[in-house]
Formats: structure tokens, C-alpha cells, sequence
């Protein structure tokens, strides 16, 4: 593995400053308020939420009962067109928004954003309800039957087909950044988080992992969306029921500490409180950022990826499927992600600080400064940091400090059990440090602050300690599961886009580079991923928002005209008479 590093190094220094550059030009766009920046990404986001939750008539309370009604299978016609069940496509779906966001995402949300986040994300939860019906809607609407009699559906078609010819371009722009982004956000940070929490946990090999879970996504997309459906109709209702009662089970065993999690989540949402050594919002408009952006990454309303699974499920009723999607938000976002939310809340891991491995060079090491309100601030990495006696020389307002996901390390050790003390310089830019001996060390250790999995991992060895050290293997189980699913689903996503593009003969090429990506994308530093993610997010949404605020009208139309004519009684009658 030792030949591996200075790739990674390379990567990291190449993708950094595209990153920081995207970042600011497309993510952090927006107006200033309360001298914070608020993207317009996530008005845009939440306004069309809004929108279409006022004109489909708040559908999500009204209609969440005939979607699980749906779901069943009982109103399913056999012969209806399509290549998937009802149950299929949502699973389908669900595995690819039930993922390393309800794992990793949600306490990366706390982490930066305080537990206030997770009401922001449960807003978003609410109103991604109402356009991922859209969404859904649209793209049974205007799904086609391609070369191989393969149903294709998704943004990029009710672009094109809804809006006119004249808006091909925006289609063309959707599907390329939909596949970039299905390389980026439904595949390498899966293959990244699963890599990290082996090594986290087992000290399995980065690169080992990588292998073996590129191996197993690739012999399932090859079979289609076929095996795709089979396997996730499995997959997603086992891996979701394991992980809940784990969590469920925290729970039960921590009851008296729940109502006072809900008043922590409620009163930090509107009036957040700096965190330990500066993690956690402090700025509401941090913490309302937080928890929309880690919302949209966890259920994915908004940014056009579930209804490509959805258009190929088997209906020639558009608003049948619609409702089916309401389940994804819903079992997603106000289901698991609560339920992670508040173990890492009721636990306090999010504000602890756990024995931790510095890597100096990993790309989760940060160097940062001490303001005058004892919050820690991003700079500009310093040439050098002293150390004596394993504590900052200067630790005065200003110096800088060498922390781990931004929270200072206080005392930094030579060695894992924490007994020699490191004395000597860091050297920020050579990712090393260089003991007064002159023994160099790629790591050092220290008590620090967790994030992403090891966060949520740390909150379930703590919440089900009364009963065992086994906690955290649910965790790991979960993003291995979790992980690998969601990559198998986002495949078919990319896939249809390069179908759109290029038509049949780009499958498979794609589908090769995507295993390839996988790979990539387990050896690359998480914070290069997470935030490469994060910008393919935010620019996909754009063309499938104004898609949806221009076809409002169709959305409204097709469900009155559902729920006027009520076909499914008729199919619920039609489907008894064949049973008897």
C-alpha cells in the first residue's frame, strides 16, 4: 500500500483546487444574509418544494396511504407495460436514496451543522415528497420504449418530450451531468465511506476493498435493470430492517433521553450554539445549509435520479407511480435519517472526542486558527506547526493548530495507546511531522472529534454498550450494504443518460468506466469526494427544477384526473375477481 499514497496525494493536490473553485462559483452562489452566504441552490430547492406542495395540494399528507396502498401490488395489472413492479421500481429507488446519506450524511450534518440540521433536513424531507412525485409523475408520463424494448424514462425525457424540441439542449446538459454525477455521488463516495469503515473498523485495505466491491457491482449491472430489480428487492428491505432496529433498540434502551434529543434538535434549528472546539453551526444559516444539502444528498428529491428507476415500473397510469415515490422521502429522510439523527444525539457523540489516527496527509487533517469566540476557521495551511510536550507551543487567538475535521487536537502521541507524548514540528504542506529525534511520522494520534460513518459508528458502540461491544458492527454492516446498493441502483441512472446521449451501444462502455470509478473512488481522500459530490449535486438540479416549475400544470392535471376517474378501484376489482 505504501505505493498507493503518493497517487493519492497527486489526486488530492489536482482535485483540491477544482473543488474549492466549483465550490464557490456554483455551490456557494447566493445572497448574503445575517453575513452568511445562502446558495441559491437551496432556495431554488425548497421554493419548488414549496410550489408544487401548494399546487398538488400538500398530496403528501393526503396521498401517502394510497401510495403504501400502491406499493402492495394489489392494484398491479400484470399486462400493464413497463419492466418492473410497483414494489421493484421502489426498491430500486429506495436503494439507491437509502444509503451511505443515512449513515455518513446525516452525521456530517451534525457535525458541521449542529443537531439543528436535522430539522432542516426533515423540512426537506417534506417538501422533496411533493416534486419527487412530480419527478415521477412526468417521467411515466413521457417515458419511451427503446431499440431493445427497454422502457427509458427520467428528466432528460420529459425535458425534451414535455417542454418542446427546443429545450433539447437542457435535456443533453441534464443526462451528461446526471451520468458524471451517478460516477461521482451514487458511486465513488459509496466505494470511499464502505473502504473507510473497513479500515476503520477491521484494518481491511483501502485498495482490498475497493476490489471487491467494484467486483460485486459489476457482476450485477451487467445483468440490467432485470437483475438490478431482483437484487434490490431483496437487499434494500433487509439492510433497512437491520439497521432500524439497531437504532430502534438504542432507543428504547436510552427512552429518557429522547424528549430532551426533540427540544435540542427544535430550539438548535432556529438558534444554533457553537459545538465542541467549533463544530456545529453556531450561524443559523450554517445549520439550515447543513441540513438541506445532506437532506437532498439522503432522498435525492429534486435532482431527477429516482424517476429514471421509476419510469420503468409497470403501469400505464403515471399518478400510480407518483404515489409510490412519496414512500422515498418519507422512509428515507423522516424514517432512517431521524433514527440516526437522534442516536448520535441522545448518545452526545457528536460533541465527544474519541481516540483517533491523525494522517497527515489523508485529507481529513486540517490546520486552522483559534477565533475570539473559541471557533475554529479554515486558513491557509502555515509551513510548520510546533509542538512541545504533544500541545500547541502557541495556542493563542490566531495560531494555528493541527485538527482533525477542524476541531483542534489538543495533545498529539507518537503511538496508538496514547503514552508518548510528540515533540517537534508538523509540517502542513510535506503531510509529515518531524520529531525533535528526527524520527519522521506520516500519523500521529490523538483524542479527536469523529465525522460521517466513524461518527455514527461511535454513536451505536455507545448506545447499545449496556448490552455489548457490538454497536458499531451494525453500522459497518450497513455501509457495506448500504453502500454497495445504492451503487448498484445509481448504475442504471447513469446508464439510461448515456443510453439518451449515444443510444445502445454506450451501455456498456459506461457501465465499464462506472465499475473503474467505483475503484477510483474508494482510494481517493473523503473530503475530495464528498465535496466533488456535492458540486455535481448542485448543478444537476438546476435543469430538472425549471423542468418541473414550467410542467407544474401537467403534474396537477394528470392527478386530478387520477383521482377523479379512480382507475384503481376498478383494477383492485378486476384483480379479486381473477384471484377468486
Amino acid at each position: 500500500m505504501d505505493w498507493l499514497q503518493p497517487v493519492i496525494d497527486v489526486l488530492n493536490r489536482f482535485l483540491q483546487p477544482v473543488v474549492d473553485f466549483m465550490t464557490e462559483w456554483v455551490i456557494d452562489i447566493g445572497p448574503d444574509i445575517g453575513g452568511e452566504n445562502v446558495p441559491v441552490m437551496v432556495i431554488l430547492l425548497l421554493g419548488t418544494g414549496m410550489y408544487l406542495t401548494v399546487r398538488t395540494g400538500f398530496l403528501q399528507l393526503s396521498r401517502l396511504g394510497h401510495g403504501f396502498g400502491v406499493t402492495t401490488g394489489k392494484y398491479d395489472d400484470p399486462d400493464d407495460p413497463g419492466d418492473v413492479s410497483h414494489f421493484q421500481a421502489l426498491t430500486t429507488a429506495l436503494s439507491a436514496t437509502v444509503g451511505i446519506g443515512n449513515i455518513a450524511g446525516v452525521a456530517m450534518a451534525i457535525h458541521w451543522g449542529g443537531p439543528g440540521a436535522l430539522f432542516w433536513m426533515w423540512v426537506t424531507a417534506f417538501l422533496g415528497m411533493a416534486t419527487k412525485y412530480s419527478e415521477v409523475v412526468l417521467a411515466q408520463k413521457y417515458r419511451i420504449t427503446d431499440e431493445v424494448g427497454t422502457v427509458a424514462g427520467g428528466p432528460m425525457y420529459y425535458i425534451e418530450r414535455g417542454l418542446g424540441p427546443k429545450w433539447r439542449p437542457m435535456a443533453i446538459f441534464f443526462a451528461v451531468m446526471l451520468g458524471f454525477t451517478a460516477f461521482l455521488t451514487g458511486n465513488a463516495v459509496q466505494a470511499n465511506t464502505v473502504a473507510d469503515q473497513m479500515q476503520s473498523a477491521f484494518d481491511f485495505p483501502i485498495l482490498a476493498t475497493g476490489l471487491v466491491t467494484a467486483v460485486i457491482v459489476g457482476a450485477v449491472i451487467l445483468g440490467g435493470i432485470g437483475r438490478i430489480g431482483k437484487v434490490t428487492a431483496v437487499l434494500a428491505p433487509f439492510m433497512a430492517a437491520v439497521y432500524v432496529a439497531g437504532a430502534l433498540l438504542i432507543i428504547v434502551l436510552n427512552l429518557g433521553a429522547l424528549p430532551g434529543a426533540f427540544v435540542t434538535i427544535f430550539s438548535e434549528a432556529f438558534n444554533p450554539s457553537a459545538g465542541v472546539a467549533g463544530v456545529g453551526a453556531g450561524v443559523f444559516v450554517i445549520t439550515l445549509m447543513w441540513g438541506v444539502r445532506r437532506g437532498l444528498f439522503s432522498n435525492e428529491a429534486g435532482q431527477g435520479s429516482a424517476p429514471i428507476a421509476h419510469a420503468a415500473a409497470k403501469t400505464d397510469e403515471p399518478v400510480s407511480e407518483g404515489v409510490v415515490a412519496l414512500l422515498e422521502p418519507f422512509i428515507d429522510t423522516l424514517v432512517i435519517c431521524s433514527l440516526t439523527g437522534l442516536v448520535i444525539i441522545m448518545t452526545g457523540a457528536y460533541e465527544q472526542r474519541f481516540p483517533t489516527e491523525i494522517t497527515l496527509g489523508a485529507g481529513d487533517i486540517a490546520y486552522t486558527t483559534m477565533t475570539d469566540n473559541d471557533r475554529s476557521s479554515g486558513v491557509d495551511a502555515p509551513p510548520q506547526i510546533s509542538i512541545v510536550n504533544g500541545a500547541h507551543a502557541q495556542a493563542g487567538i490566531g495560531d494555528p493548530l493541527v485538527s482533525w475535521h477542524e476541531a483542534s487536537v489538543a495533545l498529539l502521541f507518537t503511538d496508538e495507546a496514547q503514552t508518548r507524548l510528540f515533540s517537534g514540528t508538523v509540517f502542513a504542506e510535506r503531510g509529515e511531522a518531524v520529531a525533535s529525534d528526527g524520527t519522521t511520522y506520516t500519523s500521529l494520534y490523538g483524542d479527536a472529534v469523529e465525522n460521517a460513518a466513524p461518527l455514527t459508528a461511535a454513536a451505536f458502540r455507545q448506545g447499545l454498550q449496556p448490552i455489548g461491544d457490538w454497536g458499531h458492527y451494525i453500522v459497518v454492516f450497513g455501509v457495506l450494504l448500504f453502500g454497495v446498493s445504492t451503487a448498484i441502483s445509481w448504475s442504471y441512472y447513469g446508464d439510461r443518460c448515456a443510453h439518451y446521449l449515444l443510444g445502445q451501444k454506450a451501455v456498456l462502455p459506461y457501465k465499464a468506466l462506472y465499475v473503474g470509478a467505483h475503484f477510483v473512488g474508494a482510494i481517493l481522500p473523503l473530503s475530495v469526494v464528498w465535496a466533488l459530490g456535492d458540486v455535481a449535486l448542485a448543478i444537476v438540479i438546476w435543469p430538472n427544477l425549471i423542468a418541473l416549475l414550467f410542467l407544474a400544470p401537467v403534474v396537477v392535471s394528470e392527478t386530478k384526473s387520477y383521482f377523479e376517474r379512480k382507475p384503481y378501484e376498478a383494477m383492485l376489482a378486476k384483480n379479486k375477481a381473477r384471484e377468486a
